[in-house]
């Protein structure tokens, strides 16, 4: 039901009313030490200048007293300070609790006494209740209910929060599109109060309390609103009966604005037998609304920054994972409630059928940890098409984040984080069905053996990226087909509620199930690890290994004999009719007679050519020498210069790669659908906090 009523008969406000109420003044400062926002209170207690918003608070004069207190980081309760000859009392907190802005606010009260000290003290204590209890998250929903519960039944009877639009999702507020609140928050003496629910768009109506509140940025106070219990009906269909129950008989509205950006209005009831509002509680409902405007603005900006963040995170992470044949996968991301930070994970198919599995994590939150983690992924991706081996991946990997740290100053000339990360890269070959490992200070990977049996092998750690120049080691490890390969970051294992060591273990029994998919491995691990309120975000990648068949791989000796050609593609020519890919041997035949004879000609022996049935038909030829051949625009006059343009023009892919000596110069042919089924890895990557 809605609280707007047409208007009923107002008590006079009294010019100059007896300081029966305590007033607060209210400032609200940065990390910077920069004034964001006082009130006409806090204006008239410090006798600030009227442009003082957003200069540094040690320009303004302000008592050397309070800019000690000010400076000295701890929450202050009831504190004494004296400031052009009065008394006052201060308060200061913290709000960012929760993990968001680093601000500081500040509440000062004029301790003289007033003419009704029996009167002053309760509403101060009600001060007091209502400021420890309001704030104490960077949810805007939740600060409103906050307000909402503080003052009902100590104040009013019933009580609801109605934000402009734009202000729930962090947005500017926008009081005037549509003529519409949103209520955020309700609260009654009563299980069901006569009111509409929560969630629901209450009208701003012209002539209200709530619109005059809205208009004069002034609580407005109807002490009697019998007369217009008949007209009701006018305003909001059906609710006459409901009020009338409960004796609803006055009502206070009051603006939630923070200097001159009206966010929303609050609106108290109360019901008989309890008096009428008075306009002494009108301005105690402009205090507390005063202080709850500055919170839900804060949570609003909060929100802002975070939704902008999270945003830009989720465009860095794959939206879904390639198409491949060597590994089946799943992935899941899930975000921290404190705030976004750097976890990140890949699948990146690599040449000769292999594929790459990363995982990483920048230090810290928040945009500069999400922006960092894009440039880092982006790198690796840039590294792997190199086909570089793990390690040296890595080295490069740990140069770049040394360069980040070194470039883009703050423009205050204050020095920016050490980035610092950690990585773990893993590329599996399922010729040979052997996994090479690198990380740089990141956990190591679980291992489950087809039989349900869980490893946590013993890798060379290394030191993370960005913190020193070692050089990365390799660990080479030979799976079954079959095996789980189970990556992660920090924030699946470790938490508030245990440490590592206990983390480890829960691991590892949510994995000791054989036969699990990864895709519910994955579940069963969240299940198992996911803490209520997670501080960290946490990537999750599971893969199960898949081997090429034996008789899928076929492979020659080649001697450094022109002649060899013609006899290694009438080998080729049969294979690739055992294999039903006659229509592709054409173009194999002249994509492997140009690179042989590259071979026999520029490289050195031994000279080996390998056929893999894939996704596509692998063409692949080795040879004992590391250069590189190029790709090049031949004219009418050159003699050579055209067979890897021709290589270029048949193959989807092509390139060289080099193992631990010489070269792998190597092409793929598309053969339509690969054999088996389709290609692992086309899940969604990214979770939602409701599905986890």
């Amino acid at each position: 039901m809605s609280d707007d009523t047409p208007e009923a008969h107002r008590a006079p406000r009294r010019a100059d009313p007896e300081p029966a109420v305590v007033r607060e003044g209210l400032l609200l400062i940065d990390a910077d030490r920069h004034l964001l926002y006082a009130n006409d209170e806090a204006r008239r207690l410090l006798e600030l200048p009227t442009d003082c918003e957003s200069r540094p608070v040690r320009a303004l004069r302000l008592p050397d007293e309070l800019l000690t207190l000010l400076d000295g980081g701890a929450d202050l309760t009831d504190t004494r300070i004296t400031a052009h000859g009065r008394t006052l009392g201060l308060d200061l907190r913290h709000t960012d609790r929760a993990g968001g802005p680093p601000c500081l606010l500040a509440t000062l009260r004029d301790t003289a006494a007033p003419a009704n000290p029996d009167t002053a003290r309760r509403r101060l204590e009600l001060l007091y209740r209502a400021g420890g209890s309001i704030g104490t998250t960077l949810d805007i929903t939740r600060t409103c209910e906050e307000l909402a519960a503080a003052l009902v039944p100590a104040f009013a009877d019933f009580a609801c929060v109605d934000l402009c639009e734009g202000v729930l999702d962090g947005g500017e507020p926008r009081p005037g599109r549509h003529g519409a609140l949103h209520r955020a928050a309700l609260a009654g003496i009563t299980a069901r109060p006569p009111l509409l629910l929560p969630g629901s768009a209450v009208p701003l109506v012209p002539g209200t309390p709530r619109a005059r509140a809205v208009a004069t940025s002034r609580s407005v106070v109807e002490p009697d609103l019998s007369a217009a219990l008949d007209v009701w009906d006018e305003v909001r269909p059906g609710t006459v009966d409901a009020m009338r129950d409960e004796q609803v008989h006055t009502l206070i509205a009051a603006p939630l604005s923070v200097g001159d950006t009206l966010l929303g209005v609050a609106t108290f009831w109360r019901a008989r037998p309890r008096p009428a509002f008075d306009d002494e509680d009108g301005t105690l409902a402009e205090e507390l609304t005063a202080r709850a405007a500055v919170l839900v603005d804060n949570a609003r900006r909060y929100t802002r920054e975070h939704t902008m963040a999270v945003a830009l995170q989720h465009s860095l992470l794959p939206a879904g994972l390639p198409e491949q044949q060597a590994l089946e996968v799943a992935s899941r991301y899930l975000p921290a409630q404190a705030g976004v930070g750097g976890d990140w994970f890949d699948v990146i198919p690599l040449s000769g059928a292999r594929v790459a599995l990363v995982v990483g994590d920048v230090v810290g939150h928040g945009v500069h940890a999400a922006a960092t983690m894009g440039r880092l992924r982006t790198a690796v991706h840039t590294f792997s098409s190199l086909d570089l081996a793990p390690a040296e991946l890595l080295g490069h990997l740990d140069a770049l984040v040394n360069r980040l740290d070194q470039e883009n100053p703050r423009p205050d000339g204050g020095e920016r984080p050490i980035t610092g990360a950690t990585c773990l890269y893993a590329v599996y070959d399922p010729v040979t069905r052997r996994c090479t490992f690198a990380r740089a200070g990141h956990l190591p990977p679980a291992i489950v053996h087809p039989d349900g049996h869980v490893e946590i092998p013993d890798l060379p750690g290394g030191l993370p990226l960005g913190v020193g120049q070692l050089p990365y080691e390799t660990a080479e490890l030979e799976l079954p087909e079959g095996t789980r390969l189970v990556l992660y970051t920090d924030g699946l294992v470790e938490s508030r509620a245990h440490d590592l060591d206990h983390g480890m273990k829960l691991l590892r029994a949510a994995l000791a199930h054989p036969g699990r998919s990864p895709r519910q491995t994955c579940d069963d691990l969240l299940d198992a690890l996911l803490p209520a309120s997670p501080a960290d975000d946490i990537a999750l990648l599971v893969a199960r290994t898949r081997a090429v068949p034996a008789d899928h791989v076929a492979d020659w000796d080649v001697p450094a004999d022109p002649a060899a050609v013609a006899r290694v593609r009438a080998a080729v020519t049969r294979r690739l009719d055992e294999w039903g890919l006659t229509e592709q041997a054409f173009a194999a035949e002249l994509v492997l007679s140009e690179l042989i004879t590259n071979a026999i000609r520029h490289a050195s022996g031994p000279i080996r050519v390998r056929l893999l049935r894939d996704r596509a038909l692998i063409c692949e030829v080795w040879d004992g020498s590391a250069t590189s051949p190029h790709l090049r625009h031949a004219t009418d006059t050159d003699e050579g210069g055209r067979g890897l343009f021709l290589v270029a023009q048949l193959a989807e892919r092509w390139g060289t790669r080099y193992p631990t000596s010489g070269k792998v110069i190597w092409a793929e042919l598309p053969i339509g659908a690969p054999p088996g089924g389709a290609a692992g890895g086309a899940e969604p990557s990214i979770t939602p906090r409701t599905a986890a």
